[in-house]
């Protein structure tokens, strides 16, 4: 019996840390605390040609105001330091996923989305990141990180975020 036990205490916590990995998120894009550790290959934080290196210290992601899709002076600051890793590891590409809160309509969010994800590809490719290394997919409202009806939740939601992934093609 102790030995049955044991074994269902060892499974339980093998299950447990698999779901403390932050590095699988949804779809294959990465789910790190920044949604950009896909492609990682045993690569970490303190590694500065790693996916995990970009996300975290670099900066994966761009917030933009309410209904708008151009660039303030501190989303140009973090594509620059995007563009510049990028430039510096040409074998990674990236996926740049455009999001909005959830005010207004689907559709409209979408289009939204996607609007503020070329901006952001429109910035780095003027940086001199490649454009085929680059790719822009918008989600809309339908990837919330927060979910509250208040501007501080909406803030967080008006986004785009650089994926990284390996491989010389998205």
């Amino acid at each position: 019996m102790k030995k049955l036990s044991s074994v269902i205490l060892l499974t339980g916590m093998v299950a447990l840390s698999a779901c403390a990995n932050t590095g699988a998120g949804r779809f294959g894009l990465g789910g790190g605390a920044n949604g950009a550790d896909a492609g990682l290959i045993g690569a970490g934080a303190g590694d500065p040609n790693s996916p995990a290196y970009f996300s975290q210290t670099v900066g994966d992601r761009v917030l933009f105001s309410v209904d708008q899709s151009s660039l303030n002076d501190q989303a140009r600051q973090i594509l620059a330091a995007q563009a510049q890793w990028l430039n510096t590891n040409p074998e990674y590409t990236a996926v740049i996923q455009g999001h909005a809160d959830e005010q207004g309509t689907r559709e409209y969010n979408l289009a939204l989305g996607a609007r503020r994800a070329a901006s952001a590809r429109e910035y780095l490719v003027a940086q001199g990141v490649l454009a085929s290394r680059l790719r822009t997919v918008t989600f809309g409202k339908e990837r919330p990180i927060e979910i509250c009806s208040q501007e501080a939740c909406y803030a967080k939601n008006r986004r785009a975020v650089t994926v990284i992934a390996a491989g010389a093609g998205v």
